[in-house]
């Protein structure tokens, strides 16, 4: 029963399902969004943009982050079966997906989210996925900003009511009709790397500017 569950769940229909599901969810929100103007005067400025949040948080901004399908954003997703599902509805509101991991297809999809980054000038990054630990900044994103020459954007998600599940980031799934808040940070410029000791420098930097907007 498990295993045809789980096949059910990675069929194109489902992941047709779940992106309507997420759209008319998300609509019960009462959605706020702060310091959105900022990054986004930059981008206009002809700034490359890397925005950058926890696995834990990403639900919520689904719906919100349809809206930036204008800019062809892109966002690297892992090539397991999660992935698919997540790429199937990153797709369909409009953003583009390199396929991989640290643990496979890692490298050839940095390349391909770098030159999406180099081509359209946007883009977002999951911090600590696919599998964790749950906050714990890893190194594509230090890769990604220095090659691509962009700035990094914390986002982070909240809500007044939430479920949190027992998973590996303690996956937060707003309630219907919570406030939802989508809180924008300020830019962090990542200087070339200079080293071992240079490169954990910028990964420690990001980690403890992102570490704030975690839910423990």
């Amino acid at each position: 029963m498990f295993k045809r569950l789980k096949f059910i769940i990675y069929t194109r229909p489902f992941i047709v399902f779940a992106y309507y599901f997420i759209q008319v969810y998300s609509m019960t929100f009462r959605l706020r969004v702060e310091n959105e103007s900022r990054w986004k005067d930059l981008r206009a400025q002809g700034t490359t943009v890397l925005l950058c949040g926890w696995h834990q948080q990403f639900f919520s901004a689904i719906h919100h982050f349809k809206t930036y399908s204008k800019f062809n954003p892109g966002l690297m997703i892992s090539q397991s079966k999660d992935g698919d599902l997540i790429s199937g509805v990153a797709n369909r509101i409009g953003w583009h997906t390199p396929r991989g991991s640290s643990s496979r297809g890692g490298k050839q999809a940095m390349g391909a989210m770098i030159d999406h980054l180099k081509t359209y000038g946007l883009g977002a990054h999951i911090l600590d996925g696919p599998q964790g630990p749950m906050g714990r900044v890893k190194a594509g994103v230090i890769k990604m900003a220095i090659e691509a020459d962009a700035v990094v954007i914390p986002f982070y998600t909240s809500a007044e009511h939430a479920w949190f599940f027992n998973s590996w980031d303690r996956f937060m799934l707003p309630k219907p009709f919570s406030r939802v808040f989508i809180t924008f940070g300020q830019e962090i410029r990542l200087e070339a790397l200079d080293g071992l000791d240079d490169f954990e420098g910028q990964r420690q930097f990001i980690e403890t500017a992102m570490g704030p907007g975690l839910f423990p």
